[in-house]
């Protein structure tokens, strides 16, 4: 573990941070790195052995994980000296990236909130040393936006145990992973939001069946799971019985959060496409050249919204507000991507497997990928309309109606 005050200015944290990154990054990628050689970066992280060494070494110094407890595996830092420390990783391109996200920005946040002593002893600190992934057992086929309408259903039994059975679809990394976050109906005779628990799922599970879907850019990270059976310990359970919707909700705000851009300000999308630009001759097209400097400006803002919003937020930096950066931010990956489009045309028509010379057409397709994931844009304007703006809720007649007794479909 890194030494670093809990009160450490953003400086100080970015400055012993790079400093630890210089010490300890082998030097064949730090030169890679400072060269500016990603290719080279890439396949350090992408070797069997060097690269969940690396990332057993970030998680151990805190790096990983700068916002933690200090007695978690964390540094103990404000949002915005994480911030600086996340920056100074990045710089370096050594993170664990999306692939990692839920296990990072998602499981170990709301455990850290809602778990048992033993489940974070248990939980924590493999986590932050990239030894477990985690995925998300949220959604469902016939509950995505209306996430309190999931199905999926977890009977406790004589011993203490659970048995579950049911759907979950679009969960990234599933295939790969070794717990998942799973919420399931535990009584429904409870109106939707009041029948819910929240549980820890070993993914090696006898009955757990993930299966890949393939996306139209190529990717096949998201799943559907299939639930059949599947016996879960009594401390699977996290936070009360009937009480999963309250631990979900501190989930759902990290997802959120998470999914609004760098808390740091630094190089960006922007800049890439600006770079994209100028090396191949489309910068001097000046209409183009017009909408690539207004794309530089909504980053910026974007950025240094987040960073206010850090600074008089507190520490997590958590709340309502993040629906509005979350907002803006798929509107800007959209614009980001139809613009790698007009930058690089020729690009943008097709790609190999390897995504090499192509990156304009993957960003094309995967680009409503933000306006959905960590719910739907919409959703993010009711979330401000409601919580920010004060405006009335949608009606639900049903509100309070037991699940079993709710309509169902039209």
């Amino acid at each position: 573990m890194i030494e670093l005050a809990e009160d450490a200015t953003e400086a100080e944290a970015y400055e012993v941070a790079d400093a630890w990154l210089r010490r300890n990054l082998p030097g064949d990628a730090l030169k890679a790195a400072l060269d500016a050689d990603w290719a080279t970066v890439a396949a350090f992280l992408a070797d069997p052995e060097r690269g969940p060494a690396w990332h057993s070494a970030l998680g151990a110094a805190g790096l990983s994980t700068p916002t933690w407890p200090k007695e978690w595996g964390g540094l103990g830092l404000s949002a915005r000296a994480a911030g600086a420390v996340a920056e100074a990783v990045l710089r370096y391109r050594v993170d664990r990236g999306m692939s990692d996200f839920v296990g990072l920005a998602l499981a170990g946040p709301t455990i850290i909130v809602h778990g048992t002593p033993e489940q974070k002893r248990r939980f924590l600190g493999p986590l932050a040393r990239g030894e477990h992934r985690w995925c998300q057992l949220f959604s469902e086929p016939g509950a995505g936006s209306d996430l309190a309408g999931l199905s999926t259903r977890a009977v406790r039994q004589d011993d203490g145990t659970w048995l579950v059975n049911g759907q979950k679809v679009w969960s990234s990394f599933a295939h790969v992973s070794d717990y998942g976050l799973l919420m399931a109906r535990t009584d429904p005779a409870l109106p939707k939001h009041k029948g819910i628990s929240y549980f820890l799922v070993n993914m090696r599970t006898p009955g757990v069946d993930a299966r890949p879907l393939k996306q139209m850019t190529g990717d096949a990270e998201f799943n559907e799971v299939f639930l059949t059976d599947v016996h879960l310990p009594a401390d699977a359970l996290l936070g009360e019985v009937n009480g999963g919707w309250a631990v979900a909700i501190t989930t759902l705000m990290q997802e959120r959060n998470g999914l609004t851009g760098l808390p740091a300000v630094g190089p960006g999308r922007s800049d890439e496409l600006l770079r994209r630009a100028r090396d191949n001759g489309t910068l001097a097209e000046p209409v183009l050249r017009d909408e690539l400097l207004r794309l530089v400006v909504e980053e910026r803002v974007l950025q240094m919204t987040t960073v206010r919003s850090y600074a008089e937020s507190g520490r997590d930096a958590v709340g309502a507000e993040g629906s509005i950066r979350k907002l803006v931010h798929a509107q800007f990956e959209e614009a980001a991507a139809s613009l790698a489009a007009e930058v690089a045309p020729l690009s943008a028509l097709a790609w190999d497997e390897g995504r090499q010379n192509s990156e304009a057409s993957y960003e094309f397709l995967a680009m409503k990928q933000t306006s959905i994931a960590g719910g739907t844009s919409e959703i993010q304007r009711n979330i401000i309309a409601e919580r920010i703006l004060g405006l009335p809720k949608d009606p639900d007649p049903e509100k309070d109606v037991p699940f079993n007794e709710r309509r169902r479909g039209g």
